[in-house]
């Protein structure tokens, strides 16, 4: 068979009616400098001008804003594009770096950490084997280990970044479902024990792995949120007399509404009396890794058989960077496939990451979390979360003795759990006023908590992850809340006595 000559050169790439070119490459560089100072400059004056945390735009006037875009009827111009993308999009964004945006686990993202991300997207290379991404796989790997080493995991530890703490999570739970069926348990048999404070990734998981209705068993915890090692050694010791296999223990190293950290210790000692597979999900508290004076709340993670860690979390990195963690390198070949198109079984010494990873494609994500260390380092990055743990612990102390809220207490990271209250009014009204008073708030952009449900009964979430924000910043959103509040609870109680607001029922 013959091939015609390959030529190389000839015409340029395609280019786009004003001229820009395509795609990017030698000869579009010149085009992506000057399209990069002008996306700098929408930047620099969003992040300079005035701001609030949200703008305040309703989902029907988004839809309509963003619905009006005809996207088969091309701008052919970067500078028109990026305009109608700060309208669109900037313009309206929810703003993380700013200190009265309080409400979920989003961190404001370290400088190196987004000069990677620009650099990765740029080479877009592919994770998933050696010659698509060459040294990144080394890199990767060398974050990897570097993370084991921090756990305290010894030298057969290994892992891959993944999407974030969900998919980390299913990762996890794949591996573990795998060692208990080569060791011969029956499917339907499997049972994952969680808490109630748990994330819902695990019951998740659960479905993805074809897992039975009720495979996911609770396990209840202390007065405090924390699992409970007696109630973990009486359930598992109940389940194994009904013939069940526990594939799997789930400890949470910062829960997301309490922000506790279960009792690792006690719990891997238990696990390895039952001989059953302990994971942590640190997608919150990994960050305590680097922490210098909080570190000995994750004593007992080395003798985890996975861990989930989110950077985008409490390493403050960008969406996304998450990695999952093992032990024991080889129990990853449960999610191992060769296919001869892409790492083939005679390529057994090449670094290949897709042999590991759930993922086919995958981003240099990982490249983030170098630039972060190599320019900050993990000290600086420990203390940064010690300063928001700090905080958070000052706003539970000034809502204990505020009359107007109750607060959850005992938490041992930066999360605060509180609501409003008024003596008199019943605990069912309170539920709605507290609902309303959020969204009220995040209606008028000003700030945004969150709220969940403890107890059956509503409560209004602070997740302080931004070391820049003060005190003073919490109680004006504090102090908005209430406002609100009051409002709310006059709209329903009517105001007392001269007009102002009692909020007491008769």
């Amino acid at each position: 068979m013959s091939t015609a000559p390959v030529h190389i050169g000839g015409p340029p790439h395609p280019v786009a009616a004003t001229g820009e070119p395509a795609l990017l490459d030698a000869t579009g560089v010149e085009h992506l400098a000057a399209n990069l100072d002008q996306a700098r400059d929408l930047l620099t004056a969003a992040f300079a001008g005035p701001r609030t945390p949200f703008s305040g735009i309703t989902p029907a006037e988004s839809a309509a804003l963003v619905g009006a875009v005809d996207l088969d009827d091309a701008l052919g111009d970067t500078v028109a594009a990026l305009d109608e993308v700060r309208r669109l999009y900037v313009d309206h964004a929810v703003w993380f770096d700013h200190p009265h945006y309080q409400a979920h686990l989003n961190c404001p993202v370290a400088l190196p950490a987004v000069v990677a991300d620009l650099l990765a997207t740029a080479v877009n290379s592919s994770l998933d084997t050696w010659d698509q991404s060459g040294p990144a796989t080394h890199m990767e790997r060398h974050l990897l280990t570097w993370t084991a080493g921090r756990m305290g995991f010894g030298p057969a530890a290994d892992g891959i970044f993944t999407s974030g703490g969900t998919q980390s999570n299913l990762h996890a739970l794949l591996v573990a479902r795998g060692e208990a069926l080569a060791r011969g348990a029956a499917q339907h048999d499997l049972r994952v024990l969680t808490t109630g404070h748990t994330h819902f990734s695990a019951r998740t998981s659960a479905k993805v792995l074809g897992l039975a209705p009720d495979a996911v068993v609770t396990v209840a915890t202390e007065p405090g949120g924390r699992m409970d090692p007696t109630e973990l050694d009486r359930t598992l010791t109940d389940l194994h007399r009904q013939g069940r296999t526990v594939m799997a223990v789930v400890a949470t190293a910062g829960t997301t509404d309490l922000g506790v950290v279960d009792p690792l210790t006690a719990i891997a000692g238990t696990c390895r009396r039952h001989q059953v597979w302990f994971h942590v999900d640190a997608a919150y508290g990994g960050g305590l890794l680097v922490s210098r004076r909080r570190r000995a709340l994750l004593d007992g993670i080395e003798r985890a058989d996975s861990v989930t860690v989110d950077f985008h979390k409490t390493f403050f990195q960008p969406v996304a960077s998450s990695a999952v963690l093992v032990a024991d390198r080889a129990t990853l070949r449960h999610v191992t496939h060769h296919a001869h198109y892409l790492n083939p079984h005679d390529e057994h010494a090449v670094p290949n990451q897709v042999d590991k990873s759930m993922q086919t494609t995958r981003r240099f994500d990982a490249l983030k979390l170098w630039m972060t260390l190599r320019v900050l380092g993990p000290d600086r990055i420990g203390d940064m979360l010690d300063t928001v743990i700090d905080l958070a612990a000052q706003v539970r102390d000034d809502l204990a003795v505020d009359p107007d809220f109750a607060v959850v207490t005992g938490t041992d990271l930066s999360t605060v759990l509180f609501r409003f209250e008024e003596s008199g009014v019943d605990a069912a009204v309170l539920d709605r006023v507290n609902r309303e008073a959020r969204d009220r708030l995040f209606a008028t952009g000003m700030a945004a908590v969150a709220r969940t449900v403890l107890d059956g009964r509503t409560w209004l979430k602070l997740t302080l992850l931004n070391p820049a924000t003060t005190l003073q910043d919490v109680r004006r959103v504090l102090d908005l809340v209430r406002g609100h509040a009051r409002h709310a609870l006059a709209d329903r109680t009517g105001p007392g006595p001269g007009g102002t607001t009692t909020g007491r029922t008769s």
